[in-house]
């Protein structure tokens, strides 16, 4: 493993992009972003699914129900992504 290879510390991003994952794949990197996202105290951010079938964001947004880190959530306006995405507001640590 070189030098280029490891993790760098940088700010966390207010949105994550999902598209052309499975929903396995989706999920772990939601999983992981949403701590990231918590820990660096961002009170909002925006998971980018696409529209593609729903069953990446309906996955989505299921998770998004049960996790403990989420105030809630709802679907972004036309000019947040519309059906392509979903805003989620952070729980306050």
């Amino acid at each position: 493993m070189s030098s280029h290879d490891l993790p760098t510390e940088e700010p966390c991003s207010r949105e994550i992009h999902l598209r052309r994952l499975t929903v396995d794949e989706a999920l772990f990197r939601l999983d992981r972003y949403l701590n990231a996202a918590f820990i660096a105290g961002l009170p909002w951010v925006r998971v980018i699914h696409g529209k593609g079938t729903g069953t990446l964001r309906q996955a989505v947004r299921e998770e998004l129900e049960n996790s403990p880190l989420v105030k809630s959530f709802r679907p972004a306006e036309l000019g947040e992504g519309g059906a392509g995405a979903t805003m989620v507001e952070l729980a306050n640590q």
